[in-house]
């Protein structure tokens, strides 16, 4: 008991009238529903949901949310129902309750699927009551504080899933204290080598920084006193990952971050901080384009403060925050911070201030798959953000990096579809471009346009408008394929003597539509166009069907296909073409390469006989060579490389390494040394720090690719290196020599 009488002792700090009986019962049913279980740690259950109470009191909740996370884990790790929790603690309680906990009853295809659906359900409870993140964030921070006890594999995945996506949500909401933590705890779990020596760097220059900082303070404290400046400061401390972060993104040394200095000046009001802004710069010079004020203009998760970098003492550059007492604590508490002494009351703005919670569940709520997501949820939450008007002067947030046609996504689908061009500022500006916080866009758009392009998957940023534009192009496809489709399999039933329009009757196509797992005909004439259903076996299903239907028991007739023969010539010689390919038993014959799947010598490989274009040779592993085999079986021919006939042939490489200066030319170096003729080569960086490098070049041989990638993976910084594949849309991995020991290790 003593445990829960600290608890309440500290929430009563902040809330002189909190319920203190319906907290105490709240542990007592927690206790007893918990009795029988242990944490990994061998202590006894309880302990776990109290240390979540504690972290949630520290953040000054609401008596209902620390209610909710004293019986979090009851519905899910217990036999106790949502209706019978309900009935002891009312449906405030158990509707928070019910947004943390996962979805248990249901049977998912995928580990991902899973992950991606109890995310999503978090969401929605979210948008109802932001309170079921804040209890999940304190969750999260617990089980982190605790995960030694957890086997290494389980501690990376659950390191990787809180730097993916609980660190970003709790930077979204502004939680900066609860954010710090969760990353360096999950840092410490997936690069321990790299926690480790940072921590020892730091602390290498510990005392040395504290020694400045002091005098620095101390200068600083005395000017403001004078101009009757209240005030608080304080040395701000960099955190490990943060540290790291920077490291890797920037490629900067450890001293370059590490003696970059950080103070944080308190005042009382905002007048306070404009004036202790002025006394600084007048101490200190100022770094030109280092100031920022984000009091005038807040940050998207609440977040305000002025920002300015200067040369301070010994001429070092001093970095300062200034900010009121409640600008500080809404940056270390975020939105939590709104709910101190008001029992849950809100604030009037609030909602305001979470309506991009709203926006991104509606923009994900349109993702049917998984990957997606997922994908798409890591970025709506990294994402900083910029501020930019409309042309009546409304104000549209979107993430950094955005377009143009985001912002015509964002204002309606219809604006996305129909633009045509964009003005920024009054200025013409291509699609591309990369919107600023300021800019004045205007959208053009033209009723004539055909819709979106596909490369404007390339230039957009945003869910929303990704989203958009594929469900405009799979509605396209799929009228292609419906039609396709309709027409394949009317030309099949002809040869059955049989027609879709008069023959059939509905009833029959519906139960064939049935038979096949579809939910309608229009499904099944779709999925036979897309190539996915064998259209003769689904006209031999329907003649069947048809027959039984006309002639109720007689014996069901048998419909022969007809079968697409091809005469060969009686000469069986072997003949070559430039390709480098041989076709048995066919003279003169136009042979191609197939470029969904690039086959060089010596991939095993078949031959297609096309309609008008020859031979086209694709990989025996090729998904559309599959397709062929099994939807035209008599077309399929036997191919082999002329190992007399040396030939170049195209080839795709993809490297990823970490980003670093000089990468590309080094990959390049290798390249050349080996003779090949390069076509092209691009390069891209993601978020984590990962640069990817595509490399498409000429090559004699299968086993002289090997060696080019054998040599490019002992590039330093390269840890991976694939072929692509077009039409298996996957790569072949090449384990880098530096994992494979590390593994052995």
């Amino acid at each position: 008991m003593a445990r829960i009488r600290s608890l309440i002792t500290k929430i009563k700090r902040y809330n002189p009238d909190v319920d203190v009986e319906a907290i105490r019962k709240a542990y007592s049913l927690a206790q007893k529903f918990h009795s029988d279980q242990y944490r990994m740690s061998g202590e006894d259950f309880i302990s776990h949901p109290l240390e979540v109470a504690d972290i949630l009191a520290d953040l000054g909740m609401d008596t209902t949310t620390i209610i909710a996370a004293l019986l979090h884990d009851v519905v899910e790790d217990t036999d106790v129902s949502l209706e019978d929790l309900t009935k002891e603690v009312g449906s405030d309680v158990t509707a928070l309750i019910d947004g943390v906990t996962k979805l248990g009853q249901i049977e998912f295809k995928s580990r991902e699927e899973e992950q991606a659906e109890n995310l999503r359900k978090m969401f929605i409870a979210m948008a109802r009551d932001i309170r079921v993140i804040i209890i999940k964030l304190a969750d999260r921070l617990h089980n982190m504080r605790t995960i030694r006890h957890m086997d290494h594999a389980k501690q990376v995945k659950k390191a990787r899933e809180t730097l993916e996506i609980y660190a970003p949500l709790a930077h979204r909401l502004g939680m900066m204290s609860l954010k710090s933590e969760l990353e360096d705890l999950s840092f410490q779990v997936l690069e321990p080598k790299k926690y480790e020596q940072i921590q020892k760097m730091v602390a290498e220059r510990r005392i040395e920084r504290e020694e400045f900082l002091k005098g620095a303070i101390g200068s600083l404290k005395k000017e403001l006193k004078n101009l009757g400046i209240n005030t608080e400061i304080s040395g701000r401390p960099k955190h490990f990952y943060s540290i790291y972060e920077k490291m890797v993104k920037k490629g900067r040394e450890f001293s370059e971050i590490y003696d970059l200095l950080a103070i944080r000046v308190t005042v009382d009001t905002i007048k306070d901080c404009y004036g202790a802004l002025g006394a600084i710069h007048a101490m200190w010079t100022p770094i030109p384009g280092r100031f920022k004020d984000y009091i005038a203009m807040p940050k998207f998760n609440m977040y305000q403060s002025l920002h300015t970098t200067v040369i301070g003492p010994l001429g070092k550059p001093l970095e300062i925050q200034i900010r009121t007492k409640q600008m500080h604590r809404t940056a270390e508490y975020g939105i939590a911070a709104h709910w101190r002494y008001k029992e849950g009351a809100k604030e009037s703005k609030l909602d305001e201030r979470l309506s991009w919670l709203r926006q991104m569940l509606e923009w994900q709520g349109e993702l049917k798959d998984p990957r997606e997501f997922m994908e798409s949820l890591k970025i709506d939450l990294f994402e900083d953000e910029v501020y930019v008007f409309t042309p009546k002067g409304d104000v549209v947030n979107l993430p950094a990096g955005a377009t143009p046609l985001d912002f015509a996504y964002t204002i309606h689908t219809d604006v996305g579809h129909r633009c045509v061009g964009a003005k920024v500022n009054n200025q013409i500006v291509p699609l591309e471009y990369k919107l600023r916080t300021g800019d004045f866009v205007e959208v053009l758009t033209s009723k004539a346009t055909g819709g979106p392009s596909k490369d404007w998957l390339k230039i957009v940023k945003t869910s929303r408008a990704k989203n958009k534009i594929r469900q405009w192009f799979s509605k396209e496809n799929r009228e292609d394929s419906e039609a396709a489709g309709r027409e394949m399999l009317q030309k099949e039933l002809r040869k059955c003597d049989l027609g879709l329009k008069s023959n059939i009757t509905a009833t029959v196509l519906e139960a064939i539509a049935k038979e096949l797992n579809f939910k309608g005909v229009d499904d099944v004439f779709a999925s036979i166009g897309a190539g996915k259903t064998s259209v003769k076996q689904c006209a031999e299903r329907i003649a069947k069907a048809n027959a039984k239907e006309k002639e109720g028991d007689k014996e069901e007739q048998e419909y022969g296909v007809e079968e697409l023969k091809l005469e060969f010539p009686q000469k069986r010689r072997r003949t070559s073409s430039k390709t480098g390919v041989v076709v048995k038993g066919i003279d003169d014959m136009l042979v191609r390469i197939a470029h969904c799947c690039n086959p060089v010598p010596y991939d095993n490989i078949i031959g297609f006989v096309t309609r008008g274009r020859g031979v086209s040779v694709h990989r025996t592993d090729c998904l559309n060579a599959r397709q062929l085999v099994t939807l035209f079986p008599d077309r399929i021919i036997e191919t082999a490389w002329d190992a007399k006939q040396p030939v170049a042939f195209q080839v795709e490489i993809e490297v990823e390494a970490l980003d670093r200066t000089k990468l590309l030319r080094d990959v390049s170096t290798v390249l050349g040394d080996a003779g090949v003729n390069i076509l092209s080569a691009a390069v891209k960086t993601s978020r984590d720090y990962v640069a990817v490098l595509n490399f498409v070049f000429e090559i004699g041989n299968l086993s002289h690719l090997h060696t080019i990638i054998g040599n490019v993976k002992k590039v330093p910084a390269v840890f991976d290196v694939y072929r692509v594949e077009p039409s298996k849309h996957k790569r072949e991995k090449v384990v880098p020599k530096w994992q494979t020991e590390q593994t052995k290790q």
